[in-house]
């Protein structure tokens, strides 16, 4: 895996690391999507990488495509946005 396609080049790393998750980690993870999403293929995946870390990608690019990577906080900072309306004028 190619990690310069999976974060942002700012983002810390420690050797094959980043975020403190491996590639190895994410091609492990068991990604998921809503229920509610259709079969098209416009819809995003997510996985618990490690106790502390979130992944989101998208699905449509087959597990080749660049993963988000959240902390448990931030995580459930924008759960809590999206459930209390935030995001609804964007």
């Amino acid at each position: 895996m190619d990690l310069s396609r999976v974060f942002s080049r700012d983002a810390p790393r420690r050797g094959n690391q980043v975020w403190q998750v491996s590639a190895s980690e994410i091609a492990r993870a068991q990604w998921r999507k809503s229920s509610l999403s259709t079969f098209n293929g416009s819809c995003v995946e997510i996985a618990r990488l490690r106790s502390d870390r979130v992944g989101i990608r998208d699905t449509k690019d087959k597990g080749s495509g660049p993963i988000l990577i959240f902390t448990e906080n931030e995580w459930q900072a924008f759960l809590g946005g999206a459930r209390g309306g935030e995001f609804d004028s964007m």
